[in-house]
């Protein structure tokens, strides 16, 4: 059976704690490979190998960084299928989804193209009598980043390229769930030049979370992940001093006023909740109607396309979502549904016991859909992470915009709507990190930044664009004064770009 490593100092390296974890294949049921779970020890070999390698990486000039950093992006696009294949393989999510997740990825990658501009500081002439006055961004380091499972491509890269890109040396713990992405993009990183040590793959549990958190030789960690774990990385992470930031979960709005395109407003949504089995932090798992006709009429279209869903294997290019990752997380989406149902919600379309012929052990979930769900219910209040779609009703936009501004996440919404004054209203007083207007899935391009708010995110940063380059950098700012005639023996040099 294929064995999974950890990536140490530019070589793969076997695991020597004994403990492992099974590796399935969504579509069977089956364990198709082992991964090993590192010990603390292991951590801190990785470490030791980020550190040794941090002063010369730092040392190099942003300019040959950012060379690494296009030759990457060169094999992201030139491997896009391989990767591709081998995350829908341990993921579950069809081909097309997994593109996707590779893409957004690799154009961070060419955001950290950038970073010779991005890192500048600025300056100021004449601050004082013959005084300058300037800033530099420089890197804090080694630093780390622990990921989850549902986008195992893009992530990582949203975290180690501004943070390589930047100067520092970086520890990737991936999900143990599906690994061999992560482990392939830090083999074609060191493909891309990247010197030996600059970024290391290491897999595990919470052991290695927890011996992350604890190194201080580690100075930085970026998280994403539940909300009770990221505010468990906050909370141990800065007690211990290091920098955190740590994104949790969402149970993103899309409001639908009386004057939106119906038509867009349905095939939108189908795609934002169910697209990849509604297993990403911005998915869009409730909508808010306003007005009984505005919902009704809501109610029959959205049934209408759910039942047109194709549920297939991750190959399958006509389906239009796969199996969820695992067993485990099979039964926990399915036992919400039955909660729901229990809360006096009405089950219009029920997804559990689907069945697939030929792969009746894979981990799949058919689309459900809930009408008049209500505040307080634990289905609503609570992130569900599935293909399950759930409608609360709302006579005004005033009643609902309350429902996300006043949930406990706060990660994305989306109104639908012709109106440009309500929308640019309702965006800039929601209680929401990230709005769309008219987009169900506003997660932002590369070069501005993603973050939500309340219990989505804990810490003061956003992940990558220039919010990104800040996070992985501190600032030094220099008062400088030359006196008259202090010039040295020194004769000016120009400086070249080598």
């Amino acid at each position: 059976m294929r064995e999974i490593h950890h990536l140490i100092n530019g070589r793969s390296v076997a695991g020597t704690s004994g403990n492992t974890a099974d590796i399935f294949n969504p579509n069977t049921g089956e364990v198709q490979a082992k991964v090993a779970l590192a010990s603390k020890s292991e951590l801190d070999k990785a470490i030791e190998a980020a550190e040794a390698a941090f002063p010369a990486w730092s040392a190099v000039n942003p300019q040959r960084r950012a060379r690494i950093m296009f030759e990457f992006k060169n094999l992201l696009e030139k491997h896009m299928d391989e990767l591709a294949e081998l995350l829908s393989l341990e993921h579950g999510k069809v081909i097309a989804d997994s593109r996707g997740d590779v893409q957004r990825g690799l154009e961070v990658v060419e955001f950290a193209c950038g970073i010779p501009h991005v890192q500048k500081g600025e300056y100021t002439n004449a601050a004082g009598p013959g005084i300058d006055v300037y800033s530099m961004r420089q890197p804090l380091g080694v630093c780390a980043g622990i990921t989850p499972f549902n986008f195992p491509a893009m992530i990582p890269m949203w975290m180690f390229a501004m943070a390589i890109a930047a100067g520092n040396t970086f520890i990737l713990k991936p999900s143990e769930k599906d690994p061999s992405v992560p482990m392939r993009l830090g083999e074609l990183f060191l493909e891309a030049g990247a010197p030996e040590g600059v970024l290391n793959v290491v897999n595990g549990d919470k052991v290695a979370v927890d011996a992350i958190l604890d190194h201080p030789s580690v100075k930085a960690v970026s998280f994403v992940g539940s909300s009770d774990i990221a505010q468990y990385i906050y909370a141990r992470g800065t007690a211990n001093g290091k920098r955190v930031q740590a994104m949790g979960g969402a149970k993103n709005h899309g409001i639908i006023l009386p004057d939106a395109n119906m038509d867009q407003a349905v095939k939108d949504i189908v795609g934002a909740a169910y697209g990849s089995a509604g297993e990403r932090c911005m998915a869009l798992p409730v909508v808010v109607p306003v007005g009984q006709k505005t919902a009704d009429e809501f109610i029959e279209r959205i049934s209408d396309e759910v039942a047109k869903l194709k549920v297939g294997i991750s190959t399958d290019k006509d389906a239009h979502y796969g199996p969820v990752v695992t067993a485990a997380h099979k039964a926990k989406v399915e036992d919400y549904i039955r909660i729901g149902q229990e809360e006096g919600a009405d089950l219009l379309i029920d997804g559990r016991g689907f069945s697939l012929q030929g792969y009746e052990d894979g981990f799949f979930v058919g689309p459900s859909l809930f009408d008049n769900v209500k505040p307080g219910m634990k289905t609503y209040d609570e992130e569900i992470f599935g293909p399950v779609l759930q409608v609360v009703r709302a006579e005004t936009l005033e009643e609902a915009a309350r429902l996300p501004s006043d949930h406990q996440y706060g990660n994305g919404v989306a109104i639908f709507t012709r109106n440009g004054r309500a929308a640019r209203d309702f965006a800039a007083s929601v209680n929401v990190g990230m709005v769309g207007v008219n987009v169900p899935i506003p997660v932002p391009v590369s070069y501005h930044s993603f973050g939500g708010w309340k219990r989505s995110a804990f810490g003061d940063t956003n992940q990558y664009g220039t919010e990104g380059a800040r996070f992985w950098t501190k600032v030094k700012t220099v008062t400088q004064r030359w006196p008259e005639g202090d010039v040295g023996d020194q004769a000016f040099i120009i400086p070249t770009m080598n």
